[in-house]
């Protein structure tokens, strides 16, 4: 199954593990709750889904490549104790707590999370002394002579035998005893996750054109020659921080994360291309609906690929302020939170004699420690952390106002709190409406150059396939994307119903 379908696999799991009865006990024992084990080709992004499903469901996550401990450091030093046995004392080997389960129980001191995912990366290449204890731990969830803690899900990932020449085959045994998913990589799927992630316009463009490119791995006389999910990831990184430094991109660098010669000299040559066509087509132009005719007519004759590329550049840049448009909301309705928790507690009679800047401080320093545990638990994917950063950047910046203004009573400082939220609040209504006018542009200019040919339905797809631009819609509306999503939806149906007739009428026809 592709990775998308595994995820859902892996949380409906945990759901089912975590539920308890009336008595407070867990519906699924342990002894039944088996670990999960994700089996598929490197860089597909295994561990990644993990993080996901962790932040998610809300549970810690504790991750561990297995190829990088000894035997020691997973089931814990030996010292020898002393125990009274028929009335005689006896030298007992024990064992030190094991790194792996010390760890869990450190995130939950961390976390204060006491439900959890114990996620072992490579586990089919474990050392040769280290090979039994992995088996031990699948089948008894213990490590040496500690287990797992109930509420942890145990869950492990492989890759099979063509992939690394270090790998041990399951026995019968082990495998009658673990949830076993084969994960296959699907370029489809990964461009969802790449929109959510910001991943770099050209990649995500260049692999629409060239989907045989997302995942290659190959043998050849000269070695390993492939590309992966996590090269793409990682590219892309790269990437945008060359741009902003104005560092120069060639070739050699591709290769260093695109390891297939071909295809890391056909994504350096089309990087080129696509960054001819940003200047060509004046993209941010288009966005403020300042395009010209010529600009219409080049692409209009230009060839299919060429046409994807302008279209990708597009989503890009709206995809980009989608995501300020919702970091921005997360940022303005987290500080509405703490300006209606600010007013009841300035109002409140048991903070009668305490200074506006005591109970402000207090309010922020709560805030600062969730936002701490929370990132430690993992459970903030990256726009949310960012827009909590500037939550408190802003609160941090909101007192300083007060002070400086010389508020002394609770009312005065409010009012500047509040004049302050006011002018954030704005800002963010003047980013949804710049997003709402590049849509609309954008749209002008696909139904100029095209109507409502096949290119209009790629970029409805494209919108409705991107996380921020769904939420984006969703929230604020536009009329345009309803508009073409309806039609395009009834021609679908329209389609399904005549290939229907067709095939009825194949069918009769082969009977009489």
């Amino acid at each position: 199954m592709d990775i998308k379908r595994a995820k859902e696999e892996i949380k409906n799991s945990i759901q089912a593990y975590l539920a308890k009865d009336e008595f407070g006990e867990y519906k699924i024992p342990a002894v039944r709750q088996r670990p999960v084990l994700l089996m598929g080709a490197p860089g597909i992004g295994k561990t990644a889904v993990m993080e996901q499903v962790a932040r998610e469901c809300g549970v810690a996550l504790v991750s561990y490549s297995i190829t990088h401990h000894t035997r020691q450091s997973a089931i814990g030093l030996p010292f020898i104790s002393h125990k009274e046995y028929g009335g005689k004392e006896y030298a007992v080997t024990e064992y030190t707590m094991s790194e792996i389960i010390a760890s869990v129980y450190d995130k939950m001191e961390q976390t204060g999370l006491k439900e959890g995912i114990l996620f072992i990366d490579e586990i089919n290449c474990a050392s040769e002394t280290l090979a039994p204890a992995m088996l031990q731990f699948l089948q008894c969830k213990t490590f040496g002579a500690h287990k797992v803690p109930d509420g942890w899900l145990i869950a492990a990932a492989g890759n099979p035998p063509e992939y690394n020449k270090s790998v041990r085959e399951f026995d019968v045994v082990t495998l009658d005893r673990v949830k076993k998913i084969d994960v296959e990589p699907n370029f489809t799927v990964w461009k969802e996750y790449a929109y959510k992630q910001g991943i770099h316009g050209a990649i995500t463009s260049y692999l629409e054109i060239r989907k045989n490119h997302f995942y290659a791995m190959e043998t050849t006389v000269d070695g390993k020659r492939f590309v992966t999910a996590r090269g793409w990831e990682d590219l892309s990184t790269i990437l945008k921080v060359y741009e902003e430094m104005n560092l120069p991109v060639d070739e050699g660098l591709v290769y260093q994360y695109l390891q297939h010669r071909k295809i890391a000299k056909d994504f350096a040559n089309y990087l080129d291309l696509y960054k001819k066509y940003r200047t060509d087509y004046r993209v941010d132009d288009i966005l403020r609906g300042e395009y010209t005719k010529q600009a219409v007519a080049k692409l209009q004759e230009a060839p299919f690929d060429e046409r994807l590329s302008v279209m990708g550049l597009l989503l890009s840049r709206l995809s980009e302020n989608f995501q300020k448009a919702y970091e921005a909301d997360l940022m303005v309705t987290g500080l509405h939170g703490v300006l209606l928790e600010l007013k009841e507690r300035f109002a409140s009679p048991y903070c009668k004699e305490t200074p506006w800047e005591n109970i402000f401080t207090a309010l922020l320093e709560e805030r600062e420690t969730a936002f701490n545990r929370e990132r430690k638990a993992g459970l903030l994917e990256k726009t949310a952390e960012r827009a909590r950063l500037k939550e408190l950047e802003r609160l941090n910046f909101f007192m300083a106002e007060g002070k400086k203004a010389g508020c002394r009573e609770k009312e005065d400082a409010f009012e500047v709190v509040k004049g302050l939220f006011a002018a954030e609040a704005e800002l963010r209504e003047e980013t949804i409406d710049a997003a709402s006018e590049m849509l609309d542009n954008a749209f002008a200019f696909l139904e100029e150059t095209f109507g409502a040919g096949q290119e209009m339905v790629i970029f409805i797809t494209e919108l409705t396939t991107n996380y921020y631009s769904v939420k984006f819609i969703s929230e604020n509306g536009s009329d345009k994307y309803y508009r073409y999503n309806q039609e395009l939806l009834f021609d679908e149906k329209q389609k399904t119903i005549l290939q229907d007739i067709e095939k009825a009428k194949t069918e009769l026809d082969l009977l009489f």
